[in-house]
């Protein structure tokens, strides 16, 4: 009897998916769970798993666009079955045991959670356990990574675990990450593995180091190539010497010349034929995360009819402010007083005066925000992050600077949640602090508004008919012009530099 397989339901706005490509051929053995190909949606790339052992049956080609619902491939019972399973077992004795206690156990699945509207599927970063390892009831078993925050993963139950996804795959969400052995099985299982042989042991021991021996995790890989350190300068701390995500955090830069010193011996006699030395290139493939980033930004730029208006606000009242109050703002609040406050309440207040630049389109229908939930920009060892300052409107200078600092410490330990970077109504970027004089930030959809700061820079001015030297900053405000019309942008623009230029407008609200 043959299986059909279909095209899952990818999310609520998705009707259609394009087969990318066939990690599996026609007539291929198959395993249940196994991935079979690769599928693109506009929103995301996820693996298609077998749902039964089996002989394959391609029934959609490579470039073919189906719906929802349609039949992509058939799974057909197949003779050779067996062969597959006596090939997953490890040995003969925990065989000879599962019968035993088949009766009084069970395999579950852990599956990826739902872990925000917008996100289809997640990438494993690391696995904390390993296949055969015991755990407990929430014990952590693996970290996973989505394109706004990395989480951890517990387990549902306590049993014996093995691995189904690797480190780096990227899994949709309610994809199988790994199988749980609950009951007598999971306690039986342990046996055979005390019980075995002394040499077997070492031989798997020897077969482990040989592979995973100064070899990097995915996702430490990707850490070590942003830090241009050589694998071979680390030393592995994983499993059978695999160098971990951990690890290659630790790593500094600094050993990564010492390997280096052969291979420029080793060019040394090509040297004078080019006078160039060594000019080496390389080739990563980009990371699911960095693909589904990348899409969202063009959609955004092909989607919204976006426009920038600039302005420039003369700092110097806000820096006089700050360097008459600072010490003693943290003295009484324990936090100190930065631009963002400032930045946060002025457009706090211009959103209430201005609340179509609170909005967003939704369908037909264009929603008002009564609240200001205020995005900043962060960013994180991973890439820039988002959270949101809730109700800043009703927030205070020190309760402002108390929320950025909590999500910046949280940005960059990586610890954010889901809940923390969504629901925003508008964005504050400070490329100010990377040394940017001027940019045109991209709208964070689907809000309309983003607001964008740059550094401060001492420049001549005429204040009151005199030439003055004043710390200018330049801001800019990018904005949906669907919604928002240009003389809502820049009457929203003027407010906030009015704010900022006389900052007891915002303490009087006038």
């Amino acid at each position: 009897m043959a299986i059909e397989m279909k095209v899952p339901s990818v999310g609520e706005s998705v009707t259609e998916v394009t087969i990318a490509s066939w990690v599996k051929k026609d007539g291929d053995l198959v395993k249940m769970d196994e991935v079979i190909c690769e599928l693109e949606s506009d929103k995301a790339t996820f693996e298609l798993p077998a749902e039964a052992d089996g002989v394959l049956r391609i029934v959609g080609k490579e470039g073919d666009t189906l719906s929802i619902g349609a039949v992509i491939c058939r799974i057909e019972e197949a003779d050779g079955k067996a062969a597959p399973k006596a090939e997953a077992a490890p040995a003969p004795a925990p065989v000879a045991a599962a019968p035993a206690a088949a009766a009084e156990s069970k395999t579950i699945e852990i599956t990826v959670p739902a872990v925000g509207e917008s996100i289809s599927e997640v990438t494993v970063s690391s696995w904390l356990k390993k296949t055969g390892d015991t755990v407990g009831l929430d014990e952590i078993i693996c970290e996973l990574e989505s394109d706004k925050a990395t989480f951890e993963l517990p387990s549902p139950q306590a049993g014996t675990l093995t691995v189904v996804a690797n480190e780096g795959d990227v899994v949709p969400i309610g994809g199988v990450l790994a199988k749980l052995v609950v009951g007598a099985a999971a306690a039986q299982s342990s046996v055979p593995l005390e019980a075995a042989p002394a040499a077997p042991a070492a031989a798997a021991s020897e077969t482990s180091d040989s592979y995973a021996t100064g070899h990097p995790s995915p996702a430490a890989a990707k850490v070590l190539a942003e830090k241009g350190i050589s694998p071979a300068a680390v030393q592995g701390t994983g499993v059978g010497g695999r160098i971990t995500k951990d690890d290659a955090q630790k790593a500094s830069a600094t050993p990564a010349p010492a390997p280096e010193a052969p291979k420029a011996a080793a060019s040394a006699p090509a040297a004078p034929a080019t006078g160039t030395g060594n000019r080496v290139s390389r080739r990563e493939k980009m990371s699911s995360l960095r693909k589904t980033i990348a899409r969202r930004l063009v959609a955004v730029k092909s989607e919204t009819a976006m426009l920038t208006t600039f302005n420039e606000v003369d700092m110097k009242p806000i820096m006089d402010l700050r360097k008459q109050y600072k010490d003693k703002f943290k003295e009484v609040h324990g936090v100190g007083l930065g631009f963002m406050s400032f930045f946060t309440k002025a457009c706090s207040i211009a959103l209430q005066d201005f609340p179509v630049v609170n909005a967003f389109i939704d369908g037909d229908e264009i929603v008002y925000n009564d609240f200001t939930d205020i995005s900043i920009a962060v960013s994180a060892p991973r890439g820039l992050v988002v959270p949101v300052i809730r109700n800043a409107e009703k927030m205070s200078f020190s309760d402002i600077e108390s929320e950025v600092v909590r999500l910046a410490v949280k940005a960059r330990d990586n610890k954010l949640t889901i809940e923390e970077m969504t629901g925003g109504t508008f964005t504050i970027t400070n490329g100010g602090i990377f040394g940017s004089m001027l940019s045109t930030p991209i709208i964070n959809a689907p809000q309309s508004a983003i607001l964008g700061m740059h550094n401060i820079v001492e420049r001549p001015v005429a204040i009151n008919g005199q030439v003055e030297i004043r710390p200018i900053m330049y801001v800019a405000l990018s904005y949906d012009h669907r919604t928002i019309d240009g003389k809502d942008s820049v009457s929203f623009l003027v407010r906030v530099k009015q704010l900022l230029e006389d900052p007891m407008r915002m303490l009087l609200q006038v």
